[in-house]
């Protein structure tokens, strides 16, 4: 099979993804085989490609928003069955025993292990999975619409939960690309007014014609005090200009897996309460509650389409801020189109 796989980090403009012919992977106990369909591209892949996320081993498959079909199943697997669609995330095991697990703070457990990360991902024709980390994916959204929703989506979701925004509150969003996009379709439908801070101008039309009462720039000040942000540029300095914005006893989300730094900032802005937090993984009930409401709301993606062959494109278009909405790998191109 073909997969987009990466050997030794290095700058997206040098490519460091490569084509490799792979022999197929088999599902062991309690896994799923899947043959992928689509596979969302993730700034989180992008950070890995290029050596900001320290790889875990190499060479590896990158990809954790992947839509495939069930073509077989490992031993000890029930609720699935051949040709299921099925949906593949970040979050590919975790120990299901450790204190935090018990607790339902999956996401937190020391053991876990990440799709594109531990486990080979969905830059390729085909991948394995535990079956009781797939999800079902609503049958209102075809695959390449459903890939964005797998990362972008479910932790956008944690990331408001996290802020503890309530309907109806006034929610800022700094940063405005795949996941911002489909977190803010989430706080509309929940009637609060959304504020988006960007650079982009493209992205503060986008902004507004998804529901934000305003846009602006970094240097354009917010015009209400915010109960709660979410911060989603990997910019430490974006960070604290939405604490900056914050009203007191709010809290900033960080939605980030990697962050150049935190610069110094006086302590007047934390004061009042104001909280700043992170945003790690995401839980299976997260995931299936956001899908659940995607459905219902619902949820609608943008994103531009790539062939597997030109991933490396898409991490480049990606880095240099060219994508509309989010990137998607159409890895069943050649089928949907009759080849």
């Amino acid at each position: 099979m073909r997969a987009a796989r990466l050997h030794q980090p290095a700058p997206a403009e040098r490519a460091p993804l490569r084509i490799d012919a792979v022999e197929p992977p088999q599902p062991g106990p309690g896994e799923l085989l899947l043959r992928v369909t689509a596979c969302g591209v993730c700034r989180t892949d992008l950070q890995l490609a290029e050596g900001d996320l320290p790889a875990r081993r190499l060479p590896i498959t990158p990809g954790h928003q992947v839509v495939g079909r069930v073509e077989a199943i490992g031993d000890g697997v029930a609720g699935w069955k051949v040709g299921d669609r099925a949906g593949v995330a970040w979050l590919g095991g975790a120990c299901g025993v450790c204190p935090r697990c018990a607790a339902g703070r999956e996401n937190l457990c020391e053991r876990a292990e990440f799709t594109g990360w531990d486990r080979d991902g969905g830059y390729a024709e085909l991948i394995t999975a535990r079956a009781d980390f797939c999800f079902p994916l609503p049958a209102g959204f075809a695959d390449l619409d459903a890939a964005p929703l797998l990362c972008g989506g479910v932790i956008g979701y944690r990331s408001l939960r996290v802020s503890g925004i309530e309907p109806g509150g006034r929610l800022g969003l700094f940063g405005f690309g795949a996941s911002a996009s489909l977190a803010i379709q989430v706080a509309v439908h929940w009637g609060c007014e959304v504020y988006v801070v960007t650079r982009s101008r493209a992205e503060q039309e986008r902004a507004l014609r998804l529901g934000a009462r305003w846009a602006g720039s970094y240097s354009d000040p917010v015009p209400v005090p915010l109960d709660a942000a979410v911060t989603f540029a990997p910019a430490g300095d974006v960070v604290v200009r939405a604490l900056e914005a914050v009203d007191r006893g709010g809290t900033v989300a960080i939605n980030a897996i990697h962050l150049d730094r935190v610069p110094e900032f006086p302590y007047e802005r934390l004061w009042w309460e104001r909280s700043l937090r992170s945003v790690a993984n995401f839980t299976r009930q997260d995931a299936r509650e956001f899908l659940d409401l995607a459905a219902r709301i619902p949820v609608r993606t943008e994103y531009d389409l790539y062939p597997l062959e030109a991933a490396n494109d898409a991490l480049l278009a990606l880095k240099e801020g060219r994508v509309n909405g989010a990137a998607v790998l159409d890895i069943a191109g050649p089928v949907r189109a009759g080849a």
